[in-house]
């Protein structure tokens, strides 16, 4: 098999054989097939697309390309969750304990942050002691005995993903839903849960800027879930604004616990709340959404939530002592108030330019190399639909250096202003369950 027809016949919109994409992916993986070569097929795919069919075995063929883990010694069901990510994302941290407080056993790996979306573990890491890293072992016997880990994704999994990944980086070939489906799913079911629940979000703060397109990935990763034998479902949300109140990863931990004590903002709770059903349902906790959401409540009104949260932090060598008092977390030098400029109903919230500019004043990084200031970033007052006064308090910012005037600059035009009240929105925007 020579590598350069598999390359030609993609470019001449062929369907490529299952031995086809497995030579690839074996190659790429054992360095046999050069970068350039790689290349060139993946932009023959960005303009020619894949169907379904090659979409689930370029899936699984990555999948198997490295280690896979195996949760089967670990009793119940076991689910992970996975988000396309976007600004004020701290989904996770709530979802987790949630579910593991209703009997779920919750494992995941997750990433850190690059660019404007924070990563999870960046997140984490901003509860002094936290460990991210565990070993396998560690790793199974927590969820086995809490029911609960978030944990960094080792170097084994999925390796020829990583390499696909840093080709499509540098080669503009990131945009295309199949690759993007199977790197995705190819983590996902390498990890070894019994169900997957996706997040895939849409809008200006999110990788997927239309819901039609949002649609279309989400329904490509549920049919690689199911046709490997995985429950997978998703969830479609709305992120035209951030999510929740806060940017920047102290204060976005802050507001995941208060979200787990019932005190979090209306949109997170319910996107939380949402998923979770969703969670319990594939678990087959519950027989329906009514019962989920009550369940859920129950847990959040009696405290285990919460306590489960402390129960993974305590686990992971995290100080307990800055989740039960949230004044021990990280905390920045300085706090600005950002007033408004004019009176008005806020009609938009530019959520990839919080992102950008929290990112610049040390919440995020630009490279991977870059640190990451735990307690800095955005805490906003007002959100789409809240009508606010001039020199009403839009934001404070939490930061450590002075802020330039231009940066200030920026972020006032990051909220728009009308005059009449603009027309509510849906942030979940549909649920696909198959």
């Amino acid at each position: 098999m020579r590598f350069v027809d598999i390359i030609e016949k993609k470019k001449q919109k062929q369907i490529l054989r299952k031995e086809e994409i497995e030579y690839w992916i074996q190659g790429l993986t054992e360095e046999r097939i050069p970068d350039y070569q790689s290349a060139a097929l993946l932009m023959a795919i960005v303009l020619n697309g894949m169907n379904q069919e090659e979409t689930t075995i370029l899936a699984k063929s990555m999948m198997k390309s490295g280690e896979q883990i195996d949760l089967s010694n670990i009793s119940g069901m076991k689910v992970d969750k996975h988000s396309t990510g976007g600004v004020g994302d701290k989904t996770s941290l709530v979802l987790g304990p949630l579910v593991a407080a209703c009997g779920l056993k919750f494992a995941k790996m997750s990433g850190r942050g690059l660019g404007h979306t924070g990563g999870t573990l960046d997140k984490l890491e901003s509860i002094p002691g936290f460990q991210c890293f565990l070993t396998r072992e560690q790793f199974v016997e927590q969820v086995e005995k809490i029911g609960l880990a978030l944990v960094g994704q080792t170097g084994d999994l999925v390796p020829a993903d990583k390499k696909l990944y840093a080709l499509r980086d540098v080669t503009a070939t990131v945009e295309s839903i199949p690759l993007i489906a199977s790197s995705i799913m190819s983590k996902k079911l390498a990890f070894g849960s019994d169900s997957i629940l996706l997040d895939v979000k849409f809008g200006e703060g999110a990788f997927m800027k239309n819901i039609e397109d949002a649609k279309k990935l989400a329904s490509s990763m549920i049919q690689i879930g199911k046709n490997l034998g995985r429950d997978t479902r998703a969830v479609l949300s709305e992120m035209e604004q951030p999510l929740g109140n806060t940017i920047g990863n102290a204060l976005e931990v802050q507001e995941a616990v208060e979200t787990l004590q019932g005190k979090g903002p209306k949109d997170l709770t319910e996107l939380c709340l949402a998923s979770a059903e969703l969670m319990l349902l594939q678990g087959k906790i519950v027989s329906n959404k009514e019962e989920a959401r009550e369940m859920l409540w129950e847990k959040i009104r009696s405290g285990q939530a919460f306590e489960k949260f402390c129960d993974m932090v305590e686990e992971q060598k995290g100080d307990v002592r800055a989740i039960r008092d949230l004044s021990l977390l990280p905390q920045a030098k300085q706090i600005s108030e950002m007033k408004a400029e004019r009176r008005g109903y806020i009609s938009g919230i530019h959520s990839q330019k919080l992102g950008v500019l929290s990112m610049e004043i040390g919440a995020g990084r630009e490279k991977k190399e870059d640190a990451v200031n735990h307690a800095v970033g955005l805490k906003l007052y007002k959100k789409y639909g809240d009508f606010v006064e001039k020199g009403e308090v839009l934001c404070s910012v939490y930061h450590d250096s002075p802020l330039e005037t231009e940066w200030i600059t920026r972020l006032q035009e990051s909220f728009e202003y009308q005059e009449e009240k603009p027309e509510q929105k849906n942030m979940i925007e549909a649920i696909i369950e198959d």
